[in-house]
């Protein structure tokens, strides 16, 4: 194996802990960091950190991407060959309320990440970007082909710069990075802040669910295993600069997922219909061509099974 070492920032994360894990099975010394912020509720992230304790080949530090001194120590004592960066401040309607979380975050610590990649000589640099980026356009599917001007909330804006400045670092300095626009992840671990996660909650405790634009929305739901799938590639890949989707390449209505939900835990939901959210998107749909093509991508979980292994997982977690 080439590559031995890699740190993975946002470890305790969704993402982080499933690729940590990956990583970890096949025999990568992993070095996990994670902030640990109460964005939601920090015992979920300790849960997962649990999970990876016992490898022997895995080290963990709390440390935030946006201090600098700390994030330098790390690169320094670890000696990371590659870096994937998955830490951020994450969620749309979040940055409304607090945009200084996602300046310290997405662009502060993303820069600090970079630098020490350039200076320590790190092999590749793969990062979190997010299919927020395309914003309101409306071409369907998305492709990374598309201009992605108009973002339509900080946090796609925070994204879109890391986009710009990873491209700039690949052409100053020859660090090779690779952003993978992530499209609705979903899955066991997955995000309490996430719709399909708080509708869970909400239906298998009787409490009415709010779903906006009145139901009328689409997403592409990414089954967990198939983005680790692909970002496991991009790691391998290593290419000088590029940009990739990680989407399931079909759009679900929300309400199917809704009812998907209701099946699974045998319980009907309460609904409150709402407006457009300020900054939401009405459908998300990722054009998977270029990822198929130089990654291998190729999903294989549809939604109705990446639904019944979340519910099977929430019940064994909550209970």
């Amino acid at each position: 194996m080439n590559i031995e070492r890699i740190l993975v920032t946002g470890s305790a994360g969704f993402i982080g802990f499933h690729l940590s894990k990956s990583l970890l099975d096949v025999g990568y010394e992993v070095l996990g960091i994670d902030n640990l912020n109460d964005y939601y509720d920090p015992k979920l992230k300790l849960a997962r950190l649990e999970q990876l304790k016992p490898y022997k080949n895995f080290k963990f530090e709390k440390i935030d991407i946006s201090d600098r001194e700390n994030l330098n120590k790390a690169f320094t004592d670890f000696k990371p060959q590659k870096v994937v960066n998955l830490a951020a401040q994450a969620g749309v309607r979040y940055s409304i309320e607090n945009p200084y979380a996602y300046m310290d975050s997405n662009l502060v610590g993303f820069l600090n990440v970079l630098e020490l990649c350039r200076h320590n000589k790190v092999e590749g640099l793969i990062y979190a970007s997010s299919s927020s980026v395309y914003g309101g356009n409306t071409k369907n599917p998305f492709s990374v082909e598309d201009r992605v001007d108009n973002p339509i909330s900080l946090y796609a804006a925070t994204k879109k710069a890391n986009e710009l400045i990873a491209n700039t670092y690949s052409h100053l300095y020859g660090l090779r990075s690779t952003g993978l626009r992530f499209f609705t992840v979903y899955g066991p671990w997955g995000r309490p802040d996430m719709a399909y996660y708080l509708f869970t909650e909400k239906i298998a405790n009787g409490e009415t669910i709010p779903v906006y634009n009145n139901g009328n929305m689409k997403r592409d739901f990414t089954y967990i295993d198939d983005i680790i799938a692909g970002t496991r590639s991009a790691i391998d890949k290593n290419y000088p600069c590029e940009i990739f989707n990680l989407g399931n390449h079909r759009s679900e209505e929300l309400m199917d997922v809704v009812h998907l939900i209701e099946e699974n835990l045998d319980k009907k939901a309460i609904i409150n219909f709402q407006p457009m959210q300020p900054g939401d998107v009405k459908e998300s749909f990722a054009d998977i061509e270029k990822s198929t093509k130089l990654l291998g991508y190729k999903p294989t979980t549809n939604v109705d099974i990446g639904i019944r292994n979340f519910i099977n997982w929430y019940n064994e977690y909550t209970t």
